[in-house]
């Protein structure tokens, strides 16, 4: 099974546009695991448990691990999401970017070490920074493409020389993901929620790309209009999916030993909200 056919299926077995995002922050933890790192785990998988029927994707974000030496605990929660919830594909939020030897290495990190379904990339370096993730048959890709961040525009919102006028750098990232890059068909596009109407501008440069766009929730950006600006359907068929992901807003609905029940309460409430959305 291919990601996108992964994501299909999680999409209509549950019925969700809802990525929840894995940033397990120690120090806001409940109680009972409040600062303690070697609690990664425990806190991550009751969180999966919880939301396994709500969710199109699970995203946990490498450095949140990483930072506490928590990259064991990222192993066995990915194993656990296979186990657990094998019908919910898993995008690692990485960001890598980097060429050559070294991008076949953090490949190999992202799809054999941990498992994942797909991966975020930075396509500053160009194409050769993509490729050796291509070559894993069936695995996704993200590339960033306008993040939510106020600073992406020092980069992405510049314009460029081109034959095709003058081409704004995420307008470009766009077109070459929707083109001569996605040579495997598994390429998908980063676009942050809070600037809507550069997410339509990326859907109708990359019609058929998987959008995944965080930002919804603690970051501010709309739900309904993240949905308006990028899901595209036809004949009741998806034909632009979007993966709308929510991390904070999610993981600590509550700092109480119910916080695994509260999750699922949030998630099943911004499920539902991008679900009226897409059908509206």
């Amino acid at each position: 099974m291919t990601f996108l056919e992964h994501l299909q299926g999680a999409e209509r077995q549950n019925g969700s546009l809802l990525c929840v995002g894995l940033d397990p922050e120690p120090s806001k933890f409940p109680a009972s695991m409040k600062g303690d790192a070697s609690k990664i785990y425990d806190f991550c998988a009751q969180i999966v448990d919880a939301t396994a029927d709500l969710a199109i994707s699970f995203k946990p974000q490498i450095a949140y691990f990483a930072a506490h030496r928590a990259e064991d605990q990222l192993e066995k929660l990915m194993a656990h999401m296979r186990r657990n919830a094998p019908h919910v594909p898993v995008i690692l939020d990485a960001k890598r970017g980097d060429i050559g030897a070294t991008a076949e290495q953090y490949a190999i990190e992202a799809f054999e070490r941990y498992g994942a379904d797909a991966v975020t990339l930075s396509p500053f370096m160009g194409f050769d920074s993509v490729q050796p993730y291509l070559k894993h048959h069936g695995k996704g890709a993200f590339l960033l493409c306008r993040t939510s961040n106020p600073g992406g525009d020092d980069l992405q919102n510049q314009r460029l020389a081109s034959v095709d006028g003058q081409p704004l750098l995420y307008e470009h990232i766009a077109k070459l993901a929707q083109g001569p890059w996605n040579v495997n068909g598994q390429l998908g596009l980063v676009v942050g929620a809070t600037y809507p109407a550069e997410i339509e501008r990326v859907r109708s440069l990359a019609p058929t790309l998987p959008l995944l766009i965080p930002g919804v929730g603690a970051q501010g950006g709309d739900a309904v209009a993240t949905i308006k600006a990028g899901y595209r359907q036809r004949n009741g068929a998806t034909t632009g999916a979007v993966i709308v992901s929510s991390s904070r807003a999610i993981l600590y609905a509550s700092s109480g030993p119910d916080f695994a029940q509260a999750a699922r309460n949030e998630a099943m409430r911004t499920r539902d909200v991008l679900r009226a959305a897409a059908q509206s």
